[in-house]
């Protein structure tokens, strides 16, 4: 069931395209509003307060569910007819890049690293490098909406991201596609040199081996495998991470590879210890990688490149492995 409460924004305190952070009552809150529209101070408002009722870790906020003074009445979007999040109380067209005719049938080599955490993608696309033309899309698995990102504005400001595509149940992208396969053949055919898939922020997680939002990453990478590309999974790697399940080499890496229907490359940078069972991998030369990310915003469970550096560095080798790869 939803948790919903009315109330009233009391404080805005930021504001991005396709995001706001505010206060509703004093409680911290955001807003989406290409999905619920403008928002201002003094509004009357619903938002969903379910994640902070239950104190998930990412979730210490509210999400405005709908606002009552300039939120109602608003007209779809010109020539969407493709819902997102359909059949649920927040359905909403948005236009699709398939409605558009816009997508290849062949990636014809063209690289794709596959992350099973939005924490990847920085090192990853800083690993790629400046000079191309990379595209990020996101999974579902996490956060859905691509506008919550800090990373994914932060990378299209630095011109390491040109457009990022919500694929799927993910939305309020610069372009939307229906999966992760078109949207694929849409970077193809625009001739993008990389893609960069991840998950959005936060992730779905049970703890059992098949319960967990990461396993997006396999499907990106038997898409990207059945459509010619060339798949490279980011191995989700920790030397500080207290559980178990997840220091080394995480088992959600060994799920995901386990679901690999065709060949993929795993990246594994050189002068790190790797576990004895990862044999299949390209050891790769991340000389210089903290260098290349030091202005970009790297954080995993609250953890930097000095706590954990070989998270960091693994997903750095992916991305130049990727370098490589490009034709």
């Amino acid at each position: 069931m939803l948790s919903l409460r009315r109330g009233q924004v009391s404080a805005i305190a930021e504001r991005f395209e396709g995001l706001v952070h505010l206060a509703v009552d004093g409680d911290p809150c955001i807003a989406f509003p290409r999905l619920t529209g403008p928002v201002a101070l003094g509004d009357d408002v619903v938002v969903n307060v379910q994640a902070r009722v239950l104190e998930l870790g990412s979730g210490g906020f509210d999400v405005l569910y709908a606002n009552l003074t300039r939120g109602l009445g608003l007209a779809p979007p010109k020539d969407a007819h493709v819902m997102k999040l359909p059949y649920t109380p927040l359905q909403a067209a948005w236009r699709h890049a398939e409605e558009d005719g816009q997508t290849a049938g062949s990636l014809a080599g063209m690289p794709v690293v596959s992350c099973s955490l939005h924490s990847h993608l920085a090192p990853v696309c800083a690993g790629l490098g400046e000079g191309l033309r990379i595209a990020y899309v996101q999974l579902p698995g996490g956060a859905l909406p691509v506008s919550l990102s800090d990373a994914v504005r932060t990378l299209k400001e630095r011109g390491l991201v040109e457009v990022a595509v919500a694929s799927g149940a993910c939305l309020d992208g610069d372009v939307a596609s229906v999966g992760v396969a078109s949207a694929l053949g849409w970077a193809a055919a625009q001739g993008f040199d990389a893609v960069v898939c991840a998950i959005g922020p936060g992730i779905v997680g049970t703890g059992s081996a098949l319960g967990h939002g990461g396993l997006a990453a396999a499907e990106a990478v038997n898409a990207a495998s059945a459509l010619g590309g060339s798949p490279i999974l980011v191995a989700r790697a920790s030397a500080a991470d207290e559980r178990a399940r997840h220091r080394g080499v995480s088992h959600h890496t060994r799920a995901a590879l386990e679901l690999c229907l065709g060949k993929v490359a795993v990246a594994w940078p050189a002068g790190y210890e790797a576990p004895a069972w990862l044999v299949d991998r390209e050891d790769v030369d991340v000389s210089g990688w903290e260098d290349a990310c030091a202005s970009l915003p790297l954080s995993h469970m609250g953890r930097g490149p000095r706590q954990d550096p070989v998270f960091f560095a693994v997903a750095f080798a992916a991305g130049r492995l990727a370098r490589r790869l490009v034709s």
